[in-house]
């Protein structure tokens, strides 16, 4: 190979990295690669170390490194702070695993649904909502209002996605700010 040509294919390679995160959106500042996984992402994203934890201790790591396709709803850390105390480390516990497991897969769904996709489904229905089921078998509903897309859980609280398609090989991140807690 000339150095010609290998110069060319580097220029080439970066400008397809460039590219490709730059139709992804930022997350917490740190750029998310549509090449990488969920987990490869996650661990990346400076306002994501809570769930990357709750992940990691969940057991669920090799889960969504798989081939997916997974829609998640990515609580940030502020969400998991918001919750009453005590409550993220009690989840933490080893006893507490399946617990744990049914909270984070709560915010997980099968497929790679878009903000678009999302929207449509809720535009289409006859009462504004959009209902959807979790990996964990949660009833999960999204709204539209305005401009802004909320997912509630089951209890009816609702989480706004405050960065939606951040895309990734294995599916789609939605980023919200509360946790959905299953009944």
């Amino acid at each position: 190979m000339t150095l010609k040509t290998m110069l060319t294919a580097s220029i080439a390679a970066l400008c397809l990295t460039s590219t490709a995160s730059a139709n992804n959106p930022d997350v917490g500042g740190a750029a998310m690669l549509e090449a990488r996984n969920i987990i490869e992402n996650a661990v990346n994203s400076p306002i994501h170390t809570t769930l990357v934890a709750a992940v990691q201790a969940a057991d669920l790591v090799d889960t969504l490194q798989g081939d997916g396709p997974f829609t998640v709803f990515a609580p940030v850390d502020d969400a998991f702070a918001a919750l009453p105390a005590g409550t993220v480390e009690t989840l933490l516990k080893p006893e507490n695993k399946s617990m744990l497991q049914k909270v984070l897969t709560a915010h997980v769904v099968a497929g790679d649904w878009s903000a678009a996709d999302i929207i449509a489904a809720a535009r289409a229905s006859h009462d504004g909502f959009y209902h959807f089921n979790a990996v964990s078998g949660d009833a999960l509903s999204a709204q539209v209002k305005g401009s802004k897309v909320y997912i509630y859980d089951e209890s009816g609280n609702a989480s706004l996605v405050t960065v939606a398609d951040v895309e990734q090989s294995n599916g789609v991140i939605h980023v919200v700010n509360a946790v959905l807690v299953p009944k």
